[in-house]
C-alpha cells in the first residue's frame, strides 16, 4: 500500500510495541536497531541521537523501514520510507518515550545531541491491522 497509514495500524505504534529500524551502512549493507516508537501525526517517529549509526546513515541516505509488531506475531505493519531528521523537539520526544516505555523521566546525558527521526511512508505493508 502506498501513502498515509491506517488508524489501526498507527494505533500499533501507541502500544508498548518495540520498533525494529533498518538503515544503510556506507557499503549498502542493513544495519538493523530495536528502538522505541511514537506516532507522528499519520506516520512513526524515534528518537536516536548523533554519534550513533543511525543518523549518519539516513544523513547519507534516508531510505529507511520500521517494523513494529505485537507480541503474537499476528498484528504487524512495516513502514518504508524516507527519514526526516530534526532536533527540534527531539529532547522532548526522548523524555515522552522514556515515560511510555521505562515509566520514568529520561536522564540527560551531557554532551548527547538527539534527533527525531520522522518516517515518511513510501510503502506500507500490514498483517491483522
Amino acid at each position: 500500500m502506498r501513502g498515509p497509514l491506517t488508524e489501526s495500524q498507527l494505533a500499533l505504534f501507541d502500544e508498548l510495541y518495540f520498533g525494529v529500524v533498518t538503515t544503510l551502512r556506507p557499503d549498502g549493507s542493513p544495519q538493523t536497531t530495536v528502538v522505541w516508537v511514537e506516532r507522528d501525526g499519520g506516520t512513526v517517529s524515534f528518537n536516536t541521537a548523533y554519534g550513533r549509526a543511525k543518523p549518519g546513515n539516513l544523513e547519507r541516505d534516508p531510505r529507511i523501514s520500521v517494523l513494529v509488531t505485537a507480541p503474537d506475531f499476528y498484528h504487524w505493519v512495516a513502514v518504508d520510507g524516507r527519514a526526516e531528521l530534526t532536533t527540534d523537539g527531539a529532547e522532548e520526544q526522548i523524555d515522552r518515550l522514556s515515560r511510555k516505555y521505562d515509566g520514568k523521566s529520561w536522564p540527560y546525558v551531557e554532551g548527547q545531541r538527539r534527533v527525531r527521526v520522522r518516517v515518511v511512508p513510501e510503502h506500507v505493508t500490514a498483517y491483522g491491522v
